[in-house]
Parts: structure tokens; C-alpha cells; sequence
């Protein structure tokens, strides 16, 4: 009877495979879920909805790893799952906020000048487009090298250049 469930799709017993792909996918987990929690903060800048989100990409992480074919570029994979489930995230309150029609304002400390710069700085960086952002997150926040970055993107290196280019023209435009 016992052999008869071994066989079976989907059954609980796993093999030495499984136990070893569990294994590698909790090593490289590892190696980059503060980088997964950072992305989703610097979407969100909330920590609770962040780590929700970072926990949400290491779950869908997991479901898929099986699938996954270059293993090699698990950081990047990791990276866009995070992006895209805290983009969703936003736009998701973004449009509850809307429908609710509640407007947020946030008070401005004016004996501060630097709390004004920085909520500005972030506005600004809100301001741009997805593509635009994402490096500006990796490269200008994160403080990964261009290669880096487009190795996790999976663009060439000048185009990393360029978009964070254009984005930092952007934000100066937005500031002044």
C-alpha cells in the first residue's frame, strides 16, 4: 500500500530532488530578501505593506522556483516579482483611495527644510515612470553598479545609463 502512495501526483512524501531544490531555493532566498524588503519600501514606504509584499514575492517565489531555468538569475527574478507585486499594491490603494475619495496630506514641518526636500525628492521619484524608477531605486538608492543593475533588469548596460540619465533630468526638473 505504502509504495502505491509514493507514486502518486502531488503526494506528501518528497524526494532527495525536492529536499535538495528546498534547500538551494532557502540558500538563495537568503542571499536577497533584504534586497526583495528594500524594493517594496522604496515603491511603498510603508513597512508593514512592504513586508507583505516582500512576503507575497518569496511565496510566489517558492511556487515557481521548480520552473525557474537559470537559477543563476534568481536575485533578478526575485527583484521584478517584488516590483510588479508592489506596483500592483499601489495602484491598487491608490485607486481604493480614489473611491473613497480621501485625500491625504501630509503635514509639512516647515522649521525643517530637509523633511521638505526629501518628501519633495520622493514625490519626484514617484513622478516617473516605472522603468525610470526601478533605477533609480537599484542604482541611485540601492547603490548598485550599472552592470549590476542590468543584469538584474535584464537590459544593456547603456540603457541603464541612459534611464538613469533621464530620470535624474526629470527629478532636477521636478525640484526646480
Amino acid at each position: 500500500m505504502h509504495e502505491r502512495i509514493d507514486r502518486l501526483p502531488g503526494s506528501l512524501v518528497t524526494s532527495d530532488q525536492d529536499e535538495a531544490l528546498e534547500r538551494e531555493f532557502e540558500l538563495r532566498l537568503g542571499e536577497c530578501s533584504t534586497l526583495a524588503f528594500r524594493v517594496a519600501y522604496s515603491v511603498l514606504r510603508q513597512r508593514e505593506d512592504a513586508e507583505e509584499v516582500a512576503q507575497e514575492a518569496f511565496a510566489r517565489a517558492h511556487r515557481s522556483f521548480r520552473r525557474l531555468r537559470d537559477r543563476e538569475r534568481f536575485r533578478a527574478w526575485l527583484v521584478r516579482i517584488t516590483w510588479r507585486l508592489a506596483l500592483d499594491r499601489q495602484r491598487s490603494d491608490r485607486r481604493r483611495l480614489r473611491r473613497e475619495q480621501v485625500v491625504v496630506h501630509e503635514p509639512i514641518n516647515d522649521s525643517s527644510a530637509g523633511h521638505e526636500r526629501a518628501a519633495s525628492l520622493w514625490q519626484a521619484i514617484d513622478a516617473l515612470p516605472e522603468k525610470l524608477r526601478l533605477v533609480v531605486v537599484l542604482a541611485g538608492i540601492e547603490g548598485h553598479d550599472m552592470r549590476e543593475v542590468s543584469a538584474l533588469l535584464k537590459v544593456p548596460e547603456g540603457t541603464v545609463k541612459s534611464r538613469l540619465h533621464l530620470a535624474r533630468q526629470r527629478i532636477r526638473e521636478w525640484l526646480s
